[in-house]
């Protein structure tokens, strides 16, 4: 298959996938041309894209700001459900110091995040 090689070839990709995306929908054939080009030309934006825009995993206080956020809740009131002096829990969303493994557990709970995510794997 072809590949981007470069940024000019990118954004014209990108280009061309905004006028392919309004001459294809969900009840376009598979076989259209326009959708045949369209599945192409993403996959090697995808390609691309994950050589020179990798997405990185999330820090766990990256996902616990956005559940936060998600949830509608403020620092204060996770430092109420975990238990933790609002100092604390500041400490902890701002990289000063980490979780322990019983507080890395609650916050796995009540904020419902995955466990690796807490344990960092």
């Amino acid at each position: 298959m072809a590949q981007i090689k470069n940024e000019a070839a990118y954004r014209a990709a990108l280009a061309r996938i905004e006028e392919l995306l309004l001459l294809v929908n969900d009840e376009t054939p598979t076989d259209d041309k326009n959708y045949l080009e369209l599945d192409m030309i993403s996959d090697m934006v995808e390609e691309y894209e994950e050589i020179y825009y990798p997405i990185g995993k999330p820090t766990l206080i990256e996902v616990i700001k956005l559940r936060l956020y998600e949830m509608g809740l403020t620092q204060k009131k996770l430092a109420e459900m975990l238990g933790l002096s609002n100092a604390r829990v500041s400490e902890i969303l701002n990289g000063k110091s980490e979780p322990s493994l019983k507080i890395g557990r609650e916050i796995s709970i009540k904020l419902n995040i995955d466990p690796a995510i807490v344990l960092g794997i």
